[in-house]
């Protein structure tokens, strides 16, 4: 099959399945060692799903949910879908079962595959759905069927059509922060413009690949920059057993290309400076740096992506300092992603996410909203035209964000429109500013400003690791030290006036967080 630049994912598929059969496509770690699927296997798995999903004579175009955490499985799944004319509905694995159940009957489900999903256990007791069900790797929910019982009996599906390029091929929910999700109908030609954009402008394929697969492909970011990136450049992609062993099986992959969030690049810092003062890393060379790299497995990545959250300045500067430019990347699921991220030729600035990558347009409204225009827009929520007309205004995705540009044209996020808030002396105060300041507090890890409606803004607060081999009093002190310290800088309105730490961490099990680990900021006040 000859290449071009618009293909569709299934398209891609039928190409490397031709191409390359003998490839190694998937990999999937147990024990800390690896299940490899080259393309020929993958492939017939996924002819052989879709028979039985054509089996079940589903009327055309039916979603189907797929409800598990991230394994090779879920590609597999996820292709048959496509190669059946189907809709694939992603829940994420620490999603709610309340939501969950939303999504599916708001969908009008008429096929669930489970695998492992944080509460399994209660699925039966809460989800009464009568719809059939197979499950996948890690599953523990009773099923009808199970996917390697299926594939056994099934006979391949031995056609290859060529789908509707405005036929939508999958539905993502957006993660509900202030209200149920919404299902963004996204169409099978969108990923032959935007993703073959990315795939330029990320200067993907220049090599032999290795992609590492670990965010939740329920996340419009993991499913568009992993699983749709590596449908047009042919990488391997290695599946993560879970927590307890993740970090030492990115150290074996040493992945080309790496996605996480600002929780996690946090994270990753925090286990350094855990085991290396960061007064000894100052004085680092080139070195001593290249050994950090490895450990953290990212030795090898040479486009890194941060996402979904504004990651802490400080964070991000201490990653570049250490030669892995962290990109913050800004798009949202209603674009597919297709909105900015700083180039391969040039060095990111911390809280700064660059311009327009692909072919996209942004601007600024009058009152300062970020729009975007693109390929990548959605044909709009399933079921919801009215929410559909209020965010695409002539064309343009109207995002809630605000921002600005520099003199360079790179854009500035400068939080959502909606968080502003009026202290009581008529004043308005942006929260992401002030928590921008406070996270250079390294006693500090979660962090939530409010006030409307009080004299000066409050700073709610979880204490990182590092508060854990102080006496409490040397925190507090340590703390309203840096609370005079910040409010200095600050005009008289922004001055926070205490910090209230909580106890626990905010999670998404605990409803604080949504399941791409945003602030649920009503929750948590």
């Amino acid at each position: 099959m000859p290449y071009n630049n618009n293909l569709m994912p299934l398209e891609c598929f039928y190409r490397w399945e031709k191409e390359t059969p003998d490839k190694v496509f998937l990999r999937q770690a147990k024990k800390l060692q690896w299940r490899e699927y080259t393309w020929r296997e993958v492939a017939d798995r996924v002819r052989r799903l879709a028979s039985y999903i054509r089996a079940q004579e589903l009327p055309p175009g039916s979603s189907i949910c797929i409800f598990s955490a991230n394994c090779a499985d879920w590609f597999v799944v996820d292709l048959a879908i496509m190669l059946t004319g189907h809709v694939s509905v992603p829940l994420y694995p620490g999603q709610d079962l309340d939501s969950a159940a939303y999504i599916i009957e708001h969908s009008e489900s008429r096929m669930l595959f489970l695998g492992a999903f944080d509460q399994s256990a209660q699925f039966r007791d809460v989800i009464k759905t009568t719809i059939p069900s197979v499950g996948i790797l890690g599953c523990t929910t009773d099923c009808d069927e199970e996917l390697e019982a299926v594939i056994e009996r099934s006979e391949p599906y031995t056609e290859s059509p060529i789908p509707d390029p405005n036929a939508v091929f999958t539905m993502l929910y957006t993660s509900g922060t202030t209200g149920r999700p919404k299902g963004v109908m996204h169409m099978n030609k969108t990923p032959a413009t935007v993703v073959t954009g990315m795939k330029q402008s990320f200067k993907r394929g220049l090599k032999e690949e290795r992609f590492f697969s670990f965010l939740p492909l329920a996340h419009a970011g993991e499913r568009i920059v992993i699983e749709m990136m590596s449908l047009y450049v042919n990488p391997s992609v290695s599946f993560s057993e879970g927590l307890d062993t993740f970090a030492e099986e990115l150290r074996s992959v040493q992945p080309t290309l790496f996605f996480a969030v600002p929780r996690l690049w946090v994270k990753f810092k925090a286990a350094v400076d855990a085991m290396i003062p960061p007064e000894v890393q100052a004085g680092f060379g080139e070195e001593e740096k290249a050994k950090v790299r490895w450990q953290l497995g990212l030795s090898e990545a040479d486009f890194v992506i941060t996402g979904s959250a504004p990651a802490p300045k400080d964070v991000q500067q201490w990653y570049i300092d250490l030669g892995i430019y962290v990109r913050d990347g800004y798009g949202m699921t209603e674009n597919f992603i297709d909105g900015c991220i700083w180039s391969t030729d040039d060095a990111p600035t911390p809280g700064c996410v660059g311009k327009p990558m692909g072919h996209g347009r942004v601007k600024l409204t009058e009152a300062g909203e970020i729009c975007f225009k693109s390929e990548g827009l959605m044909l709009g929520y399933y079921k919801n035209p009215e929410k559909t007309a209020e965010v695409i205004v002539d064309g343009w995705y109207h995002t809630g964000d605000s921002g600005v540009f520099d003199e360079n044209g790179n854009l500035w996020v400068t939080g959502r429109i909606s968080e502003v808030f009026k202290t009581s002396k008529g004043k308005f105060v942006r929260p992401s500013d002030l928590e921008d300041h406070f996270n250079h507090v390294t006693l500090l890890e979660q962090l939530c400003v409010f006030g409307h409606g009080e004299d000066q803004p409050r700073l709610l607060a979880n204490l990182s690791q590092l508060s854990g081999s102080m006496a409490r009093q040397d925190v507090v002190e340590a703390l309203e030290q840096a609370r005079l310290s910040i409010n200095a800088g600050l005009a008289n309105h922004e001055k926070v006036s205490r910090i209230i730490v909580t106890e626990k961490e905010w999670t998404i099990d605990n409803g604080l967080l949504t399941p791409t680990m945003k602030l649920k900021r009503k929750a948590l006040l």
